[in-house]
C-alpha cells in the first residue's frame, strides 16, 4: 500500500531525514486540530458520548510495542518482564523548536514535571499510584507530554500488552480486564488501530489481530507495523504482501533501538538493514522504516481529525442544545415562598384536567392504549370490592342476637329532659361516631390499596407535572384519608331524599314489630329489611326499645348514605382545597410551600449533572470554534 510522502524510489539515507521538512510541512495545519482534540479529552468530552479520532496502540505482550513508542518519541519507557504498560497512557508529542526537552505527567487532576533520564521511573511510579505497586491493571488513564525537538505531532493512547497467562500478583481474569479496556479504546470507529506485530510470529494467531478484527473487519481504521525483522527476515516479504489478516491501512516494517544505541544511531542501523539485507532489502522502501512509520501516522492521524472535526463539531451542538433544553423545561429552582406558590398553583391547575378525564368521565384518548390508565374500569373493579367489604362490616350484619341492645344502652345513659316523640340526638351521634369508628381503617387501607394504581394515573399525572416536588403526592394521599373519614364522624342527621325514603321504608316494620313483642303466643323473632332474619327474646316492649328502634333505621338508612359518599368522594372528589390547605398548614402557615423550596435529591443531582455538562460542552465549543477559525485564517492566508 503507498502512503502519502513516500515511494519506492526513496533511498533510506533520504527516508532517515524525512520527518525534518515532514514537520515544517504539516505542523501549521495539523498542530493545532492536534492540540484541539487534545484539548476535548483534556476536558472529557468522551464522557458525553461524543468520541474523538485517537491512535490506539495495541499488541500482544513482547511484540515490541513499547520500543516503538520509544523511536517515535526519542525517549526511554519502562521496561522488564511481563506487563510494562499497566494502565491506558496518552502520548502526546509535540514537535518544537527549543533543543531543550520538556516532558511532564498528569494523573489525577496533577501535573509532574519529569525529564528523559528520569521519565522511565517517573511513569513506573505514577502507574503504582494510579493500578497499585503489584502487577495489576487500571483502566485509569495516564498521561505523558513530550515537547521535544523532530518528534513528529502526534497523540496516541498505549494500552496494556495483551497475555492470557497471569503470574503472581495478577487476577486470574487478567486476559478479561485488558481485553475489556482495548475493546473500550478500539470500538469506536473514529479510533486508528495501530496493530503490532512481531515478526517472530504468525500474524493470523496474534491476540492483537484478533481483537482488532472484532471492530475493524475490513481493517480501513487499521495500520500494522512489525517489529523485530532482524530476528525472523524469512518469509516477511511474504507476509506483508499477501495480507491475510485484512490490514487496511497497510504494513510498516522497522528496526527498533537494540542496547546502548541512541536513536540517532538506531535509525542509520535500520536504513542500514532494509538496505543490505538480502531478505529485507526485496520489501518495498515506502512500507520499513521508523520515519516512514511517523509519516504515515502524523498523516493518517490529519486526515482522521479533518474527516472527524464537522461530526465532532455537530455532536456537541447536538449535546449542548438537548441539555440546555432539558435543563430549561425543569422546574426553576424555588428560592423563596412567593416562587413556591406560584410553582404550586400553576403545577396544580396543569394537573387538574387530565385527571380529571381519565378518572371520572372516562375519557382514555391521551392513553388509547394502555389499560393501566383506562381508571374508570379499573376503579369500578377496586370499588365494587371495597363497597362489599364495607357491607360487611355494617351495623346489622353484625350482632343480630343482641338485636336493639347497644341502642336501648346509649339511649338510657342519655336520658334527659327532651321534647316527646323527638329522639335524643347525643344517642344518634354517640351510635353513628362508634359505627364510623368501626370502619374507619377500610377507607385507609383502600386508600393505601388504590393509591398504589393511581401513582401510575392520578399522581402519576401530578407528579409529572411536578417531579421536583414530591410533597404533592403525600398530601394527595392524606387529603383522601383524613377528608373522607373525618367528614363522616362528623356528619349530622342527612338531610338527603334517599336518606329520608329508605327510613320511611324500613319504619314500616315498626308495627309487625310490636304485635310481635306483645304475643305471648309466638317466639319473638321476625324477618327485617336489610337485616333478614332476627331474634330479639331478650327485649319488652317499652318506650325507650321502640326509640331504638327507631334509631335503628334511622342508622341503617344514614349507613346508605356513608357508603355513597365514601364510594363517590373518592373518585369525584375535589382535592384542590384539601390540598392547600395541608400546603399551606404548619405553625408559619406555609409549612409545605416551605417543604416545596427543599429540592429531591434526584432532581438536585439531575440539575447538577446537566450544569457541568453544559459547562463541558460549552467550553469543549469555544475549543472547536477556536480551530476552525484558525484552519480558515490559514486556507485564505495561503490563497
Amino acid at each position: 500500500m503507498k502512503f502519502p510522502g513516500m515511494n519506492s524510489q526513496t533511498k533510506p539515507e533520504e527516508s532517515i531525514h524525512s520527518s525534518t521538512p515532514l514537520i515544517s510541512n504539516f505542523k501549521d495545519r495539523i498542530r493545532p486540530m492536534l492540540d484541539a482534540v487534545d484539548n476535548l479529552r483534556h476536558l472529557k468530552v468522551m464522557d458525553e458520548g461524543i468520541q474523538l479520532p485517537t491512535i490506539v496502540v495495541v499488541g500482544d505482550q513482547s511484540s515490541g510495542k513499547s520500543s516503538v513508542l520509544e523511536s517515535l518519541a526519542g525517549i526511554s519507557l519502562p521496561r522488564g518482564q511481563g506487563i510494562c504498560t499497566r494502565v491506558p497512557m496518552i502520548m502526546r508529542l509535540q514537535n518544537h523548536s527549543s533543543p531543550e526537552p520538556k516532558l511532564h505527567l498528569e494523573y489525577h487532576g496533577k501535573k509532574v514535571p519529569t525529564d528523559e533520564a528520569s521519565i522511565s521511573e517517573a511513569i513506573s511510579s505514577a502507574t503504582d499510584e494510579i493500578a497499585g505497586d503489584c502487577k495489576c491493571i487500571s483502566n485509569t488513564p495516564l498521561t505523558l507530554v513530550v515537547n521535544k525537538k523532530g518528534v513528529p505531532d502526534l497523540t496516541m493512547v498505549d494500552l496494556p500488552g495483551i497475555t492470557r497467562v497471569y503470574v503472581h500478583g495478577q487476577t486470574e481474569d487478567i486476559y478479561e480486564q485488558i481485553n475489556n479496556i482495548i475493546m473500550e479504546y478500539i470500538k469506536p470507529k473514529e479510533s486508528i488501530i495501530l496493530n503490532v506485530l512481531s515478526a517472530t510470529v504468525d500474524f493470523p494467531t496474534c491476540e492483537s489481530i484478533r481483537m482488532s478484527q472484532k471492530v475493524d473487519k475490513t481493517g480501513e481504521r487499521t495500520l500494522a507495523v512489525v517489529t523485530k525483522v532482524d530476528k525472523s527476515p524469512e518469509g516477511l516479504l511474504e507476509k506483508v504482501t499477501a495480507d491475510d489478516v485484512n490490514i487496511g491501512l497497510g504494513y510498516v516494517c522497522v528496526r527498533n533501538r537494540i542496547g546502548d544505541e541512541t536513536y540517532e544511531e538506531a535509525r542509520i542501523e535500520e536504513a542500514t538493514l532494509f538496505r543490505s539485507h538480502p531478505l529485507l532489502s526485496k520489501i518495498d522502501k515506502s512500507i520499513v522504516g521508523v520515519p516512514v512509520m511517523a509519516q504515515n501516522l502524523v498523516q493518517i492521524q490529519a486526515t482522521s481529525i479533518s474527516n472527524c472535526l464537522p461530526d465532532i463539531v455537530k455532536k456537541i451542538n447536538e449535546k449542548l442544545n438537548q441539555n440546555a433544553a432539558e435543563l430549561n423545561n425543569m422546574p426553576r429552582n424555588l428560592s423563596s415562598i412567593a416562587d413556591a406558590v406560584t410553582a404550586f398553583m400553576r403545577v396544580l391547575g396543569s394537573a387538574k384536567e387530565t385527571p380529571r378525564k381519565i378518572l371520572i368521565t372516562g375519557e382514555f384518548n391521551e392513553f388509547p392504549d394502555d389499560a393501566n390508565m383506562h381508571c374508570t374500569a379499573r376503579l369500578s373493579e377496586m370499588l365494587d370490592s371495597y363497597a362489599a367489604d364495607l357491607e360487611s362490616k355494617s351495623p346489622w350484619n353484625n350482632n343480630k342476637d343482641s338485636f336493639l341492645t347497644e341502642e336501648v344502652k346509649v339511649l338510657g345513659e342519655t336520658k334527659g329532659i327532651g321534647l316527646s316523640n323527638f329522639l335524643p340526638r347525643t344517642a344518634f351521634l354517640t351510635i353513628l361516631q362508634r359505627r364510623v369508628e368501626v370502619i374507619a381503617e377500610t377507607p385507609v387501607q383502600f386508600a393505601q390499596k388504590v393509591w398504589n394504581y393511581v401513582e401510575d394515573v392520578f399522581v402519576r399525572v401530578l407528579v409529572m407535572k411536578s417531579e421536583s416536588y414530591p410533597q404533592l403526592q403525600s398530601f394527595t394521599r392524606w387529603a383522601v384519608h383524613n377528608e373522607i373519614v373525618e367528614m363522616e364522624k362528623m356528619a349530622d342527621y342527612s338531610c338527603s331524599p334517599d336518606y329520608i325514603s329508605i327510613w320511611t321504608r324500613l319504619m314500616l316494620q315498626q308495627q309487625q314489630f310490636k304485635d310481635v313483642m306483645n304475643d305471648g303466643s309466638k317466639p319473638k323473632k321476625m324477618h327485617f329489611e336489610m337485616l333478614g332474619d332476627v331474634k330479639f327474646g331478650h327485649l319488652k316492649d317499652t318506650q325507650i326499645v321502640q326509640q331504638a328502634f327507631d334509631i335503628k333505621m334511622r342508622l341503617m338508612s344514614y349507613w346508605k348514605i356513608v357508603l355513597r359518599r365514601l364510594v363517590t368522594n373518592l373518585v369525584n372528589k375535589d382535592m384542590e382545597q384539601d390540598i392547600t390547605s395541608e400546603l399551606m398548614g404548619g405553625p408559619s402557615g406555609c409549612g409545605g410551600i416551605e417543604r416545596m423550596l427543599e429540592e429531591s435529591p434526584s432532581v438536585a443531582t439531575k440539575r447538577e449533572k446537566l450544569n457541568r455538562s453544559i459547562k463541558l460542552l460549552r467550553d469543549s465549543k469555544d475549543v472547536v470554534a477556536k480551530i476552525i477559525d484558525r484552519i480558515s485564517l490559514n486556507g485564505e492566508g495561503s490563497n
